[in-house]
C-alpha cells in the first residue's frame, strides 16, 4: 500500500493476484508521474530505424511517445503496461528498457519483488538510469535480502552524477546499517488479522469510534470502466474488544459514499461531530490525480453534505486525515510541491472564524525524501505515521514521533509492528494497549488487511498507590471511635503540602501517592489537638516488569487518632529523662520535648499551657522543689529556643508534692515506681478557637 500515483492506478494491483505483494489502498501517495519516458537505451522500444530514417524522423520522436509505452507514460496503467512489455520480451528478453520499464511498473503497483528479475536483467544488460539501482535496491530490502541491497547501494555511491541521487542512496546504506538496532526494539505484541472482516479485496485506513471501526474497502461491486477494478468505499462494523461483529459490517450511511467515486482514510474529531475523508479518482481521464480531502459536519443529529477542504491541492494527492486531541489541527499527507519527497505530512489549523487553514509542512525531522503517509496524534500527544524514509525493514513502516521542547525524536516501532512489506495507518482504541492497523505482510487474505493489536509490554502496566485511613477520636478509656470531618493534610519531606481532604462521616479518607517518597500526615479537628503521623512509600514499590495486570494498585493503610483538648487535663511527656541533680536537657529529652513543640505549632488555638516537673519523694522537699523548678523552666527555655512563644509557656516545678503511687518518704518503693514519679506533665490552659486558621 505504498506510494501510489493515482487511486485508478492502485486499484489496478488488485488484478495481479499471483504477486507476492499486491497493494490496494486507493488513498496512499506514489510519487508524481513522469510525463515521458527515457529515450530508449537500444531500439528494442519504438519503431526500428536505419541512419537514414533517423535523420527523417528525429522531430518526430522527440514528441512521440512510442506505443509500447503509452500506457506506462500516457495513461499510469501499470497493469496493462506490464502485458505489453511481457508481450515485447518475448521477441527480445534481454532488452535493457524493456526490462527496466517492467520492473518500475511492478513498483508503482507496489509489488517490489515481482520487480527483482527484471531490475537485475536491466542492470546486467547496462541500462542508464540514476533511480534504476536506489529502486533496485529498495526492491532487494522489500525482499529482505538486506546485504545485496546494501552492496549495490554502495557500488552506485561511487559512481553516482548526480548529487540528489547519491545522497539518497547514501541515506539508504545509513538506513539498512541501522536494522540491527531498530530490530532490538521488541515487544511483546499479539497481532491478529481481522478475517471477519478482511476479503481478498482491499481493507485498508482503519479509524476506531465509539465502538465502531471505520475503514475504506475495494469490496464494491461497480468498478472502474477503463480498468474493470473496484472502486473504494468507506464501511463500519461494531467492535466489541477488537472483535469484529460481521453481522453489523456494511458502508457508512448517508452521503459519504458516491457510485463511481472512490473515497477512503476518514477521521472523526473528538467530539464526534465532524468527519474528514479523502475522496476522488473520478473514472474520466483527467480525475486520475484529483483526490482531495472532503468534510462534513453534524447537525441536529444529520450529517451535511461533504464539502472539499480549502486546504486542498489541486492535481495534488491529499489524502488519510487525523485530527489532534482537541480538534482543532489536522494531519494528512500530501504530495503538493514543496515538499521533501514523494509524499510528505503536514498540518492545517482551525482558526477563529470557524476555517481551516495555514497549512505547514511538518519539517525534515518528520519527512524524508521517501514517502510519509497516515498519520495519528495518540492520546499521549505523539504522532503516529508510516514511512519508507526513515530507517525501516522494508517498505512502509511505523514510526512515532515525539516532540520535546522543540527536540522532535522519531523512532521505528520495531519488529513486533512492522515487517519487509507495507505497514501502515495505525490508530488506538484503548491507549496505550489496543489498536489496529494495516499491512500487507503473507498470510493475509487478499491485499490490504486489517489487525488488531495487544501490546502486553510491562512498560505500559501502569501501578498506583493509594493511602487510605480512617480518622478517629481516644476516648478516656483508651479505646477508639469514628471521628468525621477531620481535616486531613499530606505533607511532602518538605512540608508542603500535597494534598488535603476531609474525612467522610464514617471517617474514611484516602490520596494518590507517589512511591518512594516520606510523607507526613496531619489530621485537624475543632477541640482536638492536631495528629501527625510520618509515612513512607520507600522500598514499598513494585518493580516495573513484575507487574501482571495492565492497571495494579497497591493500598497502603494509615489510621489517625485525634485526643481532645481538655483544659487542666494533664498529659504525660513520656521519656524526659535528667542526669542526677541536674537540670541540663539531654539530647534523648530534646527529641521528646520536640514532639510538644510541634503540638503547640500545629495547634495555634491553644493560647496557653502548663508544663510542669515532678520529682520522686527520695532527698530533701526544698531540694527537689527547687530542681524541679529548674527543670520546668530548662524545659520552657528549649521550646522558646524552637520558636515557640514565651507568653504561651508557664513553667511550674511541683517536686515531690504530687507523687502518683504511694512512694512517699516512709515507703520502700521500687525503682520503677520513683520512675513514675519523675516526670514532665503539660496540661492546656485557655483555649481560643478564633485563632485556627481555617485555610
Amino acid at each position: 500500500m505504498k506510494k501510489l500515483v493515482s487511486f485508478v492506478f492502485m486499484t489496478t494491483l488488485l488484478i495481479v493476484s499471483s504477486c507476492a505483494s499486491k497493494k490496494q489502498n486507493f488513498l496512499g501517495v506514489q510519487e508524481a508521474p513522469k510525463k515521458t519516458a527515457p529515450r530508449p537505451a537500444n531500439p528494442s522500444i519504438g519503431p526500428s530505424q536505419n541512419a537514414a530514417a533517423k535523420v527523417v524522423t528525429a522531430q518526430k520522436e522527440d514528441d512521440k511517445t512510442p506505443k509500447v509505452l503509452k500506457n506506462y507514460v500516457e495513461d499510469q496503467n501499470y497493469t496493462k503496461a506490464i502485458e505489453d512489455f511481457k508481450d515485447a520480451l518475448k521477441d527480445n528478453p534481454d532488452a535493457p528498457d524493456l526490462n527496466y520499464y517492467t520492473a518500475e511498473s511492478y513498483r508503482k503497483l507496489g509489488n517490489p519483488k515481482a520487480s527483482l528479475p527484471y531490475y537485475a536483467k536491466a542492470l546486467e544488460s547496462g541500462f542508464e538510469n540514476e533511480e534504476l539501482q536506489i529502486n533496485y535496491a529498495l526492491a532487494l530490502k522489500a525482499d529482505e535480502q538486506y546485504e545485496n541491497a546494501k552492496a549495490i547501494l554502495e557500488d552506485y555511491v561511487d559512481q553516482a552524477s548526480v548529487e540528489r541521487y547519491r545522497e539518497r542512496a547514501q541515506r539508504e546504506i545509513d538506513n539498512l546499517e541501522m536494522l540491527d538496532s531498530i530490530g532490538l526494539y521488541v515487544r511483546n505484541v499479539d497481532l491478529t488479522p481481522l478475517d471477519a472482516i478482511n476479503s481478498e479485496q482491499a481493507e485498508y485506513s482503519p479509524f476506531y469510534y465509539n465502538k465502531t471501526l471505520f475503514f475504506a474497502s475495494t469490496r464494491e461491486t461497480e468498478t472502474f470502466e477503463r480498468y474493470d477494478i473496484p472502486y473504494s468505499d468507506l464501511y463500519q462494523v461494531a467492535v466489541n474488544e477488537l472483535i469484529p461483529d460481521a453481522a453489523t459490517l456494511g458502508p457508512i450511511p448517508g452521503a459519504f459514499n458516491q457510485p463511481e467515486i472512490n473515497e477512503g482514510s476518514i477521521a472523526f474529531s473528538p467530539d464526534g461531530n465532524t468527519v474528514i475523508f479523502a475522496k476522488g479518482n473520478a473514472n474520466e481521464k483527467k480525475g486520475r490525480r484529483s483526490v482531495d480531502l472532503f468534510i462534513s459536519t453534524k447537525k441536529n443529529g444529520r450529517w451535511s453534505t461533504p464539502v472539499s477542504m480549502p486546504i486542498n491541492s489541486p492535481q495534488h494527492w491529499d489524502t488519510s486525515p487525523s485530527f489532534n486531541q482537541s480538534g482543532t489541527t489536522i494531519y494528512f499527507a500530501s504530495d503538493r510541491p514543496g515538499g521533501y519527497g514523494g509524499s510528505d505530512i503536514y498540518r492545517a489549523t482551525l482558526n477563529d472564524r470557524g476555517r481551516w487553514g495555514g497549512v505547514t509542512n511538518m519539517g525534515d525531522a518528520i519527512n524524508t525524501a521517501g514517502d510519509e503517509v497516515f498519520p495519528y496524534v495518540a492520546p499521549d500527544n505523539k504522532l503516529y505515521f508510516a514511512s519508507d524514509g526513515h530507517p525501516g525493514f522494508g517498505m512502509l513502516d511505523l514510526f512515532s514521533a515525539e516532540n520535546k521542547g522543540g527536540n522532535v525524536t522519531v523512532r521505528n516501532m520495531g519488529p513486533s509492528f512492522n515487517s519487509a512489506a507495507d505497514d501502515f495507518g495505525l490508530i488506538y482504541s484503548d491507549f496505550p494497549f489496543e489498536g489496529f492497523y494495516t499491512s500487507n505482510r503473507a498470510g493475509g487474505k487478499g491485499g490490504d488487511d486489517l489487525y488488531s493489536f495487544i501490546d502486553n509490554s510491562s512498560d505500559l502496566k501502569q501501578i498506583t498507590y493509594l493511602l487510605k485511613g480512617t480518622t478517629y477520636r481516644r476516648n478516656d478509656d483508651s479505646t477508639q471511635t469514628i471521628l468525621g470531618n477531620v481535616r486531613v493534610k499530606l505533607l511532602d519531606v518538605n512540608g508542603e503540602v500535597v494534598d488535603d481532604v476531609l474525612s467522610s462521616r464514617g471517617g474514611s479518607y484516602n490520596f494518590p501517592i507517589d512511591p518512594e517518597k516520606d510523607y507526613t500526615l496531619i489530621g485537624e479537628a475543632d477541640d482536638f489537638f492536631t495528629a501527625r503521623k510520618i509515612f513512607s512509600t520507600v522500598g514499598q514499590g513494585i518493580p516495573q516488569d513484575e507487574l501482571i495486570e495492565r492497571f495494579t494498585e497497591k493500598t497502603f493503610t494509615e489510621d489517625l487518632t485525634l485526643d481532645p483538648i481538655i483544659l487542666d487535663a494533664t498529659i504525660v511527656l513520656e521519656n524526659i529523662y535528667y542526669d542526677l541533680d541536674k537540670y541540663d536537657i539531654r539530647s534523648d529529652a530534646a527529641l521528646e520535648l520536640d514532639k510538644l513543640v510541634s503540638i503547640l505549632k500545629d495547634n495555634p488555638a491553644i493560647v496557653q499551657i502548663e508544663l510542669s516537673s515532678h520529682t520522686d519523694s527520695r532527698g530533701f522537699d526544698d531540694a527537689n522543689m527547687l530542681l524541679s523548678e529548674n527543670r520546668a523552666k530548662a524545659a520552657v527555655d528549649y521550646i522558646v529556643s524552637k520558636g515557640i512563644a514565651r507568653s504561651r509557656l508557664v513553667a511550674k516545678g511541683y517536686g515531690e508534692t504530687k507523687l502518683i503511687n504511694g512512694c512517699d518518704n516512709d515507703t520502700e518503693c521500687e525503682e520503677a515506681l520513683h520512675q513514675q514519679n519523675r516526670r514532665t506533665e503539660f496540661k492546656v490552659l485557655e483555649y481560643d478557637k478564633n485563632k485556627i486558621d481555617r485555610n
